[in-house]
């Protein structure tokens, strides 16, 4: 078997290289994947641009995966040579190229993987890994929100809620429904264009984060509920001032996708999440939310792969072109590559 990646081969090159690369091999709890599909993020482009994360070149991008597992290493039981899958590839944590996702084979910790049930194309499987860790991360880590975990039979009605800002996100769009598998009452802000897309993937309500009344509008969907607080799936600056007249109302923990969020409100009580930590130290969440709810629901129908991917035919040397088109902006939708 040939392997391919497209390598990033020096701090803020541009564009990715593709070549022949090492095949990688599974060890201990780890699987190979046959990559069918790809999905690009905010973080691959933001890499290129700015030289972050990567201390070694050259080395391969890349978190979400889609395909078919290829190899099984010592220790998994859950998964066999030739199952459909998805995966969230770890090499922003290991620094390995093996690790990431642009390339035609990659290895992944068996814990941030899935199958995916057959009604469900690798390309649309492929929107889904990094946004699954990440919110959940958000939404279940202790130190976060601490939320109950999720389940894929009905969930118990709590009277919790929880303020999804950024919900037409990848991010925000699986935090919609992995907080509703948990049995929490959502209240989402997205852009007026997206706000019905927020009510098909179950909020409660969903406001326009424009609105002149957004403040009053959300408080107002929260009252009578037990408030957990704000799952930012933003993590901007601007998005921390946006909910803190919330949070300042109604009190509540945060959890944000940006490392060292700037903006939280002061005296507010939450983290930063570290996507990869759901499979490592806090691998509870892991366990709950990767290796239980994700499959069961996907069979289910009740968790689904949103936003819908705009797919780019052509193989690896389309992932440039994904990460360039992203750098531009995406509403509700994602870029993934077919292989």
């Amino acid at each position: 078997m040939n392997n391919k990646a497209a390598f990033i081969t020096a701090a803020k090159a541009n564009p990715l290289e593709v070549r022949d690369a090492e095949l990688p091999t599974a060890g201990p709890n780890e699987v190979v994947i046959k990559n069918h599909a790809i999905a690009v993020n905010p973080v691959d482009w933001k890499i290129q641009d700015y030289g972050v994360f990567i201390q070694k070149y050259p080395n391969v991008l890349g978190t979400d995966v889609a395909g078919e597992v290829y190899e099984v290493g010592q220790g998994v039981t859950q998964f066999k040579k030739g199952d459909r899958v998805m995966g969230h590839c770890f090499s922003l944590v290991t620094g390995d190229p093996k690790d990431g996702g642009f390339q035609l084979y990659t290895r992944c910790n068996a814990l941030a993987v899935s199958k995916i049930p057959s009604s469900l194309s690798y390309t649309s499987a492929a929107v889904l890994p990094l946004s699954i860790s990440t919110a959940s991360a958000c939404l279940f880590k202790k130190e976060a929100l601490g939320l109950p975990l999720p389940t894929s039979t009905t969930p118990p009605q709590t009277k919790k809620s929880v303020l999804v800002w950024g919900g037409s996100s990848s991010v925000g769009a699986t935090a919609i429904q992995l907080a509703l598998g948990a049995g929490i009452k959502v209240v989402s802000v997205a852009s007026k264009h997206n706000l019905q897309n927020l009510h098909d993937l179950g909020a409660h309500a969903a406001f326009d984060y424009n609105s002149a009344t957004v403040t009053e509008d959300i408080i107002s969907a929260l009252t009578g509920t037990d408030f957990a607080g704000v799952c930012d799936c933003i993590g901007t600056p601007e998005s921390a001032a946006a909910w803190t007249p919330i949070y300042a109302k109604l009190g509540g923990r945060y959890g944000s996708v940006m490392p060292d969020a700037p903006g939280i409100p002061e005296g507010a009580q939450g983290t930063s999440v570290f996507a990869p930590s759901v499979a490592l130290a806090d691998r509870y969440v892991g366990e709950a939310v990767w290796a239980k709810y994700v499959p069961e629901a996907l069979e289910k129908g009740s968790f689904k792969a949103k936003p819908e991917p705009t797919i780019l035919e052509g193989g690896l040397d389309k992932v440039q072109e994904g990460m360039d088109r992203l750098r531009k902006g995406v509403s509700f939708g994602k870029f993934v590559v077919a292989l």
